[in-house]
């Protein structure tokens, strides 16, 4: 039975390509929402994606997940740095496996993006790696889920 992943996008994510191309390249985010969903097919999993700029509309995603998706990979773009509610909602759906994905090093940007309050309540985190940031987290799912079996 493939697994049900939710490929969750935040703010802004939907200009990757036209924004920032220094940081994150010139792919657009559809091209890239392509290639994610054919990794997770060549690794059995079912994989939907979603992308809003709305934070309440990202929750009541999150929330949607028990009994539906087995795992979530967010990228919460800038709400990674201050939404205590998507946070909350992450940690509502403890059987939901959550992995925080950037496509940049936060970590090496501006002071503000270093701090991740989302982090606490995520299995793990991956950054800096561009698209392929998207294919570890596929990668770790699948790692997690065959820890299980």
């Amino acid at each position: 039975m493939s697994k049900k992943v939710l490929f969750l996008l935040g703010p802004n994510l939907n200009m990757v390509g036209l924004r920032e191309k220094n940081i994150y390249g010139s792919e657009t985010a559809e091209s890239i929402d392509s290639e994610v969903k054919q990794w997770a097919a060549s690794l059995g999993m079912e994989l939907e994606s979603f992308q809003s700029n709305s934070e309440g509309e990202l929750i009541s995603k999150i929330h949607s997940t028990p009994g539906e998706k087995d795992a979530i990979i967010l990228n919460a773009g800038a709400y990674t740095h201050y939404s205590y509610a998507i946070r909350d909602a992450i940690a509502c759906v403890p059987s939901v496996p959550t992995i925080e994905v950037h496509m940049s090093n936060i970590h090496s940007r501006e002071e503000f993006r270093k701090t991740s309050v989302i982090a606490p309540v995520c299995r793990g985190q991956i950054s800096g790696f561009g698209k392929y940031s998207y294919k570890l987290a596929l990668y770790a799912v699948k790692e997690i889920f065959d820890k299980e079996v």
